[in-house]
Parts: C-alpha cells; sequence; structure tokens
C-alpha cells in the first residue's frame, strides 16, 4: 500500500491493486470508509495467505507484521496530514519566501498584520494563542505565513526558517515579533495617566477624553514613515469627522517651535501636543515610530498598531462596539 501526497489541496491513494482515488480535503469520511475497507480486505487476505501457507509460519507472520505496520503508519501519516491541512494551504511557498530577503520583506509587509486578530497555528497547525505566537516569533526560528480561507477569518501559521535563509529575515522577525509582543500585552490596560496642551492652547487629559474612543499617533518630525502616512491618517480623520464620540490626537518628539514650522509645510489634522519624548520614552516604554493607540471609551487601550494599515482596520471594528 503506497500513499502519494498531491497538493495544494488533495491526496492520492493508491491500493496494491493501483486502484486510484482522489479525495478532496473535505471528505474525512470518505476518506475512513476507504481505509477501514483497505484495511480489512487487507486483513482478510493475509488471514486466507496464512492458512495456506503452512510450511513458512516465520516468513509469514514476518511479512504480516511488515504489511501491517505499514498500514498503521501509512494510516497515522494520512489523517495527521488532514488534519494540518484542514485550515487551508499557505497563499505562498514558506521555502520559497525565504529566498531573498526583499521577497520576504515585500510578502510581509503586504500580507502580515500581527496587531490584527487572528487564529494562530504552530508548525503543526495545532491551534495557540496569539501570546504564544508573538512569543515565538520574537525569540525563535520561524516566520509567519497566512494560510488561505474562505471565510474573512485570518489564519497565521509558523514554519521553519531554512538554514540557508539570508540571516536579516531572522532578525528582522525576531524584532518585529518582539515589538508585537510587546504591544498585544499592553491591550487591555489603562492609558498611562497624563494633562498636556496642544499646539492650540487645548487641554488634554484622561478627564477630558472619558466616554470617547481615543486614536493617538505617536511621531516625530525627522521619522521617515510618519511623514509618509500623512495624507492617509488625514483621509481617516476626514472619515470620521461626523463622529463626535471618536478623536484623534498626537503625541510629537519635537519643540512647539519646530512643529509649527513643520506643519506649516506638511499639515496633520491631529491635534498635536509637542515636548512629548519622555512621556513616550518612560510612560509608553516606545521603541519604534510611528505607533498608534487605539482607547476605547473606558479609558483602556484597546489595540497598539504599528502602521496606517493596522489602524485604519482596528479602527474600523472599534468604532462599531
Amino acid at each position: 500500500m503506497n500513499l502519494v501526497i498531491i497538493l495544494p489541496g488533495f491526496f492520492m491513494f493508491k491500493s496494491e491493486v493501483n486502484t486510484k482515488y482522489v479525495i478532496a480535503r473535505n471528505e474525512a469520511t470518505a476518506l475512513a470508509e476507504l481505509i477501514v475497507s483497505e484495511i480489512a480486505s487487507f486483513l482478510a487476505k493475509t488471514l486466507h495467505e496464512k492458512k495456506s501457507v503452512l510450511l513458512t509460519p516465520e516468513l509469514s507472520h514476518k511479512n504480516f507484521m511488515k504489511k501491517s505496520i505499514t498500514i498503521i503508519i501509512t494510516f497515522l501519516f494520512f489523517t495527521s496530514s488532514f488534519s494540518q491541512n484542514k485550515f487551508g494551504n499557505p497563499e505562498v511557498n514558506p521555502i520559497q519566501i525565504q529566498k531573498t530577503f526583499g521577497d520576504w520583506s515585500a510578502y510581509q509587509s503586504k500580507n502580515i498584520m500581527l496587531s490584527r486578530d487572528f487564529i494562530a497555528l504552530d508548525i503543526s497547525s495545532k491551534e495557540i494563542s496569539k501570546e504564544a505566537f508573538l512569543d515565538q516569533l520574537a525569540n525563535g526560528n520561524f516566520i509567519p505565513i497566512r494560510l488561505k480561507s474562505e471565510d474573512a477569518v485570518y489564519y497565521y501559521k509558523l514554519f521553519k526558517i531554512q538554514p540557508k535563509t539570508d540571516t536579516s529575515i531572522k532578525a528582522t522577525i525576531n524584532q518585529i515579533g518582539f515589538d508585537a509582543f510587546k504591544n498585544y500585552k499592553m491591550e487591555g490596560t489603562a492609558f498611562p495617566s497624563f494633562s498636556f496642551k496642544d499646539l492650540d492652547g487645548n487641554v488634554v487629559s484622561n478627564e477630558t477624553m472619558k466616554g470617547k474612543i481615543i486614536v493617538i499617533k505617536c511621531w516625530y518630525i525627522h521619522c521617515t514613515p510618519c511623514i509618509r502616512e500623512f495624507p492617509q491618517v488625514n483621509k481617516l480623520t476626514s472619515a470620521y469627522k461626523d463622529r463626535k464620540d471618536i478623536l484623534f490626537i498626537s503625541l510629537a518628539e519635537d519643540s512647539p517651535e519646530q512643529l509649527k514650522a513643520f506643519l506649516a509645510r506638511k499639515p496633520l489634522s491631529y491635534a498635536v501636543i509637542p515636548n512629548m519624548k519622555e512621556y513616550m520614552n518612560e510612560s509608553l516604554q516606545l521603541n519604534s515610530f510611528p505607533t498608534h493607540f487605539i482607547l476605547n471609551k473606558e479609558g483602556l487601550i484597546s489595540k497598539v498598531l504599528p502602521n496606517f494599515e493596522s489602524l485604519e482596520v482596528a479602527l474600523a471594528k472599534e468604532s462599531k462596539l
């Protein structure tokens, strides 16, 4: 009895008489019936042979044991493969995507959003917590790949980094995983208390923001990614301009004079609070920019996000709660 796996998503099972069966992944019942039938047929045939080959009991016994073990191992491997693929196949080849840092970086930036809600799977396709998944990315030797799915649910699975993979890929993933893990651990906690004045002299504090959804952008003038997303975040504030329960504020490291001169050339439609470097370093413990926070109406951190794309998705969800 032989087993051949046909990718993607189908299996081929060949019996001793060379009968071929092609079975879709979701036809588990038919698969079980087929294997049971094959085993029953084999056992009946073998028992019949044992009765007729009385002169070579040792040989018959060895043959029986060998074929029985082969069937059992094949069955276990087959059912294991089915279990691992029930979530869908990887949307890219996990090995091919590791060929160059450029290929991986392009895929990761467009397809992996660790801040969003997703179902996390380990290398054996076992469902694990998001916290465990991010911890393994931060400290292990894995890449995350999204699995294909027909619904709106996101499935991310861990795959081993190959021995000859560019070391920059592992270093980047470990850093991304570390940041995502730290951000995830902040969710559900209270945003550190503060009371500051924005560039227009308005007082912004935890008290003045009670009962509202707060979107906070952390940035500084010389942060290229921070400035690059200005047009997108400005469009976002425009999209929610009629929502009086949603406020947009930004914390900037720079002085009021520097910010006023800069914003005259590159406008930002957030309330801007200057001189926030110490607060962001010590109270928020930020080490990457931009970083976005979404606070719920209870003043708790709902999401901590690394870019506009993830912010847009998270705010759309929070605004509907």
